[in-house]
């Protein structure tokens, strides 16, 4: 097939393009570059990958590339760390609303006048931030309260379009709700503001590559936020690609949601404990600090994951050590030459 993908350079369409190129299929990216600047990729000079440098709110810029393709990937979105969510609430509602809204404008007339089939939407597991069910399965965000960050409240928005476009215009879709994901290759965000944890100024904002610069850095005591009891399926980049692009092949997703996520639960102190003893030995004790959490920092973050394994056969296996073994060192070297 040939996908359009929209927020093409960001961190885990990254690990998404790759996946669906080695798959065979054809790529369109579209980004503008506005989250991390200018990006090089592995894949930039794939034969079967053309980047568009462009903005994801040209209706269109996405309508004449749409018109080429059998499915779109709705990937584009102002999005960071948690600090995001406080620092830029009004934007993160009203700049993904005017994305999401063109990409469905695009997706509609190529269905009409193209070939389109289908319109893929990344939402987010911050759909689930006011669910009370765990382990929270597909349809709790409908029987939920509704969340409280407007960052969630707009994904839960994007899955709405969804329902919208295929009852007026017959648009097929899939909504994918990624957990955590986990990996190498993001940049510190541009308009992050400076957010510092102690003596160290974070990285990224999310939590794995955050405790893992901290502890590089040699903090000790090691800061976190809260308790250290907030629960996270942290998940594989290359495990959420995978699940992304069975989504995007399989006949059985359409106009289904999935869930897509390791079944494996882990603690903020857990997490914190792994990545001490990878880089300083099980012989020197980890002395946490706590920091106040923010208040959109969800305690309990835990999905069901059956039906995409039912539906698509899809398990997330990388296991979180597999995962600390690649980050870490990558990490490291980013400190080292001064990315981070």
């Amino acid at each position: 097939m040939k996908i359009l993908v929209t927020g093409a350079a960001g961190f885990i369409c990254g690990y998404l393009v790759e996946e669906l190129l080695a798959a065979g299929h054809e790529v369109v990216g579209v980004d503008n570059f506005s989250k991390y600047g200018p990006l090089r990729k592995s894949y930039d000079r794939h034969p079967g990958y053309r980047l568009v440098e462009g903005d994801a709110k040209d209706v269109s810029l996405l309508t004449r590339l749409a018109l080429e393709c059998d499915q779109i990937l709705a990937g584009a979105a102002m999005i960071g760390g948690i600090s995001y969510f406080h620092q830029f609430a009004y934007d993160l509602l009203a700049e993904n609303e005017r994305i999401i809204a063109s990409t469905f404008d695009a997706a509609i007339r190529a269905a009409r006048e193209g070939h389109l089939q289908k319109i893929n939407v990344l939402s987010s597991s911050m759909v689930y931030e006011s669910a009370t069910s765990f382990p929270t399965p597909e349809g709790a965000e409908l029987r939920s309260p509704p969340p409280r960050s407007t960052y969630g409240f707009q994904k839960l928005a994007c899955e709405y379009f969804a329902h919208g476009a295929f009852e007026q215009h017959q648009l097929r879709y899939t909504i994918i709700r990624p957990f955590n994901c986990v990996g190498i290759g993001e940049r510190r965000a541009v308009r992050d503001h400076e957010v510092m944890s102690g003596n160290v100024r974070l990285a990224l904002s999310h939590v794995v590559p955050d405790l893992a610069q901290k502890v590089l850095r040699g903090q000790d005591p090691l800061l976190i936020l809260g308790e250290g009891n907030q629960v996270r399926h942290y998940t594989y980049g290359g495990d959420l690609a995978k699940g992304i692009r069975l989504c995007i092949e399989s006949p059985k997703a359409d106009n289904e949601d999935f869930n897509l996520s390791t079944e494996q639960p882990t603690t903020v102190h857990e997490l914190a404990g792994r990545i001490w003893c990878k880089v300083h030995g099980e012989d020197r004790p980890l002395r946490l600090v706590h920091d106040p959490p923010y208040e959109y920092d969800v305690q309990m973050r835990s999905p069901d994951v059956s039906k995409a394994r039912t539906v698509l056969g899809f398990e997330a296996k990388t296991t979180l050590d597999e995962m600390l073994d690649e980050v870490i060192p990558w990490i490291r070297e980013e400190m080292l030459v001064g990315r981070i």
